[in-house]
């Protein structure tokens, strides 16, 4: 338990610096509505996630694993479409913002321990 609100506060501060780096990438509120939003956020990458990834497996496959990252920008274009305290202004936005979310939670991640 303790690792999955880690989990959620490494999302949140990951989707904090996207919004704060990326043009295009608003997020409103200050604690709780980012905390609502890395929860939706990491709901939508659990469940919607594996199943457009599989659907997708022979583009992602044909490109070496780079089409993960347009599934990604799409994981954040639909969770600020969920949410009304994250906007997305566009594609690209919406694929830097992923691509740096990715970055900022695997740098964060390293400090996780493996085991609960």
């Amino acid at each position: 338990m303790r690792n999955l609100i880690i989990r959620l506060f490494i999302n949140a501060v990951a989707l904090w610096v996207a919004a704060q780096l990326v043009g295009g990438i608003e997020l409103e509120g200050e604690f709780w509505p980012v905390l609502l939003v890395a929860a939706v956020f990491g709901l939508v990458n659990a469940l919607l996630k594996p199943i457009l990834l599989l659907l997708t497996l022979p583009v992602v496959v044909l490109t070496l694993g780079l089409f993960t990252l347009v599934v990604n920008a799409l994981m954040l274009w639909l969770t600020a479409a969920l949410v009304g305290a994250l906007s997305v202004e566009g594609f690209w936005p919406a694929f830097l913002g992923a691509l740096l979310i990715t970055v900022v939670s695997f740098v964060l991640s390293v400090f996780l321990p493996e085991n609960d």
